[in-house]
């Protein structure tokens, strides 16, 4: 999860400066002569990847020279919401900030957020509620209203290497299985042992709800049902998260969590060792270090019938300061980041997928991989981290964890969903 949530972090940095100071912050509100304000604003993400987003910061400022914006980041994502949660209670937040997925139920809770709807529907606004998928903003959106808007995505699909596929004696290409509705659950596990067989690795997986909630949903389960969590007593959920503790425990699929830094996931799969990786856009700069572009390819996560299914979806959402006292020029800032422009201006040499419609073309320019237009279905169709579970702080992780005790055989199957059940309970209180 936060492997995939900081890509999407690191897509959004943009080219300011990284102190603090500015916004409602005394001393920093630009050059009050020239009636010029500071916005200040904060993600996740390496300064190396500051230089990628200098274009995205220099036409805002030159189109708004009474606005100066401030980026204060944060090299580590597991850092990043502590501090927030630290500066909004002391009042010295950031005016706008990037929340991910799995904390943006706690901030919507805490009521540090401000409400959109109004704003995103003005004149004012180049980002339209309904310009953004619903299922993308998952528990951004409370009671009807809009806490976080999108800022990217990255679509969870299954990227294949052909000449593994063709090394174990597989024949059919997923892809085309797909296009006519033969891409099957049976077929996808069928492929995973043929793999196995050959003395290779089926699938890699990351321990996130991404991958995860894909394949329960690719078997036809539920996690979540009427604010209930499920996963542990539906018939095909349960099915499905036992397909994934028998595959991690006979390696057929491989936790890229924990394998060594001298054979990572990544090594393998671009040395043609696993047939299948689960990942999102960002997968594109793993095979280039390959050198073999064409070997690649990506299709969705299968489904029981062939027919195309809801599947995860990496997000992460930008939230205005409830406490700002420059609200409409951070607003302008935020609608203009998520707008269509400023995410061309983003994303187009990043591994990222836009939120918002009407910029298809950053995914589908350079034809890669052959079957991109797979990246926007699930973005259209798919779901961000359910609501409910991303309202319970720290939820997800612990989710997490406990899964990966049961994928590592630390728990017995039966046992490791009785004690999930009891976990998730007992959180949700």
């Amino acid at each position: 999860m936060k492997r995939a949530l900081a890509v999407l972090g690191l897509l959004a940095t943009a080219a300011t400066a990284c102190s603090g100071g500015g916004g409602n912050v005394p001393g920093v509100s630009g050059n009050a002569a020239a009636g010029q304000v500071t916005i200040r604003w904060s993600t996740w993400g390496s300064a190396e990847d500051v230089k990628l987003y200098e274009s995205f910061t220099k036409d805002f400022e030159q189109r708004h020279p009474n606005i100066k914006l401030k980026l204060e980041s944060v090299a580590k994502y597991e850092d990043y919401h502590p501090k927030l949660l630290a500066q909004l209670t002391s009042g010295t937040a950031p005016d706008v900030f990037f929340v991910g997925d799995d904390n943006i139920g706690k901030f919507v809770s805490a009521g540090v957020v401000s409400p959109l709807n109004d704003q995103l529907a003005g004149a004012d606004s180049k980002s339209k509620p309904e310009d953004f998928y619903d299922g993308i903003y998952g528990g951004a959106k409370k009671d009807g209203q809009i806490y976080g808007v999108p800022n990217d995505t990255n679509p969870e699909v299954l990227w294949y290497d052909k000449k593994a596929l063709k090394a174990a004696g597989i024949t059919e290409d997923p892809a085309t299985l797909n296009a006519s509705k033969q891409w099957t659950m049976a077929k996808y596990l069928d492929m995973n042992a043929k793999l196995k067989a050959a003395g290779l690795g089926g699938s890699v997986y990351w321990n996130w709800y991404g991958s995860t909630y894909s394949v329960v949903s690719g078997f036809g389960g539920k996690v979540w049902d009427g604010g209930k969590f499920v996963a542990t007593t539906d018939p095909k959920s349960r099915k499905a998260l036992e397909t994934l503790a028998k595959g991690y425990q006979d390696k057929t699929f491989l936790s890229a969590d924990l394998q060594p830094a001298s054979n990572s996931g990544n090594t393998q799969f671009i040395k043609h060792k696993v047939g299948f990786y689960a990942g999102g856009r960002w997968v594109i700069d793993i095979v280039k270090k390959g050198g073999e572009l064409d070997n690649y390819d990506i299709v969705p996560f299968p489904s029981e019938s062939g027919e195309p299914m809801p599947g995860a979806v990496a997000a992460s959402y930008l939230s205005l300061n409830k406490g700002t006292k420059q609200a409409k020029e951070a607003f302008t800032f935020l609608t203009e980041f998520v707008s269509k422009e400023g995410q061309a201006l983003r994303l187009k040499d990043g591994g990222a997928v836009p939120s918002i419609k009407g910029a298809e073309q950053i995914v589908l320019a350079g034809n890669y991989p052959a079957h991109a237009q797979t990246f926007l279905d699930v973005r259209d169709t798919g779901f961000a981290n359910y609501p409910e579970e991303v309202a319970v702080p720290g939820l997800t992780a612990s989710i997490n964890e406990h899964l990966m005790k049961v994928w590592q055989g630390k728990l017995g199957f039966e046992q490791g969903m009785t004690e999930l059940q009891s976990l998730v309970d007992g959180k949700l209180g």
